[in-house]
């Protein structure tokens, strides 16, 4: 599953480490997410939308049908 992950949290000045710590996942989580190598939780995705400040889930998340 792809993301805009980095893009978004780039943009709020926000680094790998911060990001894990007010999701409550490790860095290397979050590294996971931004390289397509891991799909999370319906739960985490919405956190990480919701901190990231975007307003659907669909905003951060590209779903694609193969995943």
């Amino acid at each position: 599953m792809e993301t805009r992950i980095r893009k978004f949290r780039q943009e709020k000045g926000m680094t790998q480490q911060h990001l894990a710590e007010l999701v409550g996942v490790t860095r290397q989580t979050i590294n996971a997410l931004e390289n397509a190598r891991y799909n999370p939780s319906l739960l985490l995705s919405y956190h990480i939308t919701k901190i990231l400040g975007k307003a659907a889930i669909e905003d951060v998340f590209i779903f694609n049908e193969d995943d």
